[in-house]
């Protein structure tokens, strides 16, 4: 904030470089030694992560975007100071993480509240730090509202809250995700396609249209496909249900009404341009609710695609640095 108490808006562009990044923080920064591979029983099986850093210091928790795994954190990881650490997981159905049990679904809001839960009893933390992207981010928010007071801070990149959208949208598609989630989940993987490697990437580098780079579509395919009995192919890893996951189902009323509840420090990063959104002037109205009782706000702009983060970033580690006043 400025010194009238209003949130300040700053765009990072290629002006500060990568190279300059580097020199500034590689003489301290988490990928000096591999992650450990981390599992969490859960009772459906277990939650895989990857914990960058010291285990003698508790965590930031890094959350990933929808159909994503952990992976997506990993070239931010390499401009992190090694005076943190950092546990990014795969969520439910993604990357090495075990799937739902077959007849049920997922509810992605609302099962990331419940998981976050878990995970702070599995390792008695009084407080947690959390750090999202996308679906990542709005799993955060929704924790930060109802555990205020056991939250320090939120590092949200490129969204403030779940999307909100028009409900009548929501009644129109509820009886074809029905459908669509019954067909998967009779799928097995003798009646799913198969790829090589270049193909599997093509296809992701595709589907995220212009989103990602392919250098970026080969780090979240090392947690996201697996081998196939042809040899040198793979099919993909994550849960094909996670396709009609309900997503957006909130009212504008009801993030708004979490967002009031927030009360830890929170730093929020928009790529500009980003993710497209249904309701585009959501993402302010809730932002503004949130600084108002946030012990510490910060927004802050950054060139970019939604996932920005990975593709670049360079452009968001010393806006988290800062954050952090390390």
């Amino acid at each position: 904030m400025n010194e009238n108490g209003e949130s300040e808006t700053k765009i990072m562009t290629n002006g500060f470089e990568k190279n300059d990044v580097e020199k500034e923080v590689n003489s301290m920064s988490l990928n000096e030694s591999e992650p450990e591979e981390v599992e969490i029983p859960v009772p459906w099986g277990h939650i895989s992560g990857k914990w960058w850093g010291s285990r003698g210091i508790q965590p930031i928790v890094a959350l990933h975007g929808r159909q994503d795994n952990a992976g997506s954190f990993d070239k931010l990881m390499s401009l992190m100071p090694k005076s943190i650490s950092i546990l990014c997981l795969d969520l439910p159905g993604h990357g090495f993480s075990s799937h739902y049990p077959k007849g049920q679904s997922y509810y992605v809001h609302w099962d990331g509240i419940v998981l976050l839960r878990r995970i702070v009893r599995y390792y008695k933390w009084k407080k947690v730090k959390l750090l999202g992207h996308s679906l990542g981010g709005a799993i955060s928010f929704l924790y930060a509202a109802s555990y205020p007071d056991e939250v320090e801070y939120v590092i949200s990149l490129d969204i403030a809250s779940p999307s909100v959208r028009d409900i009548t949208k929501s009644v129109e598609i509820t009886g074809t995700y029905i459908d669509r989630f019954l067909k998967y989940e009779d799928l097995t993987l003798d009646s799913v396609p198969c790829y090589n490697y270049k193909e599997m990437i093509d296809i992701v580098e595709t589907a995220y249209n212009g989103d990602i780079t392919r250098e970026s579509a080969e780090i979240l395919m090392k947690r996201g496909m697996q081998p196939a009995p042809i040899m040198n192919h793979y099919y993909f890893r994550r849960d094909p249900r996670l396709k009609v996951s309900l997503l957006g189902m909130l009212s504008m009323d009801l993030v708004l009404a979490f967002a009031k509840k927030i009360k830890c420090a929170y730093l929020n990063i928009r790529a500009m341009p980003g993710m497209k959104f249904e309701q585009p002037e959501s993402y302010h109205r809730v932002l503004d609710e949130i600084k108002l009782t946030a012990s510490k706000f910060e927004y802050r702009e950054v060139e970019g695609s939604h996932h920005v983060h990975l593709n670049n970033p360079e452009r968001i580690a010393p806006i988290i640095i800062e954050f952090l006043g390390l």
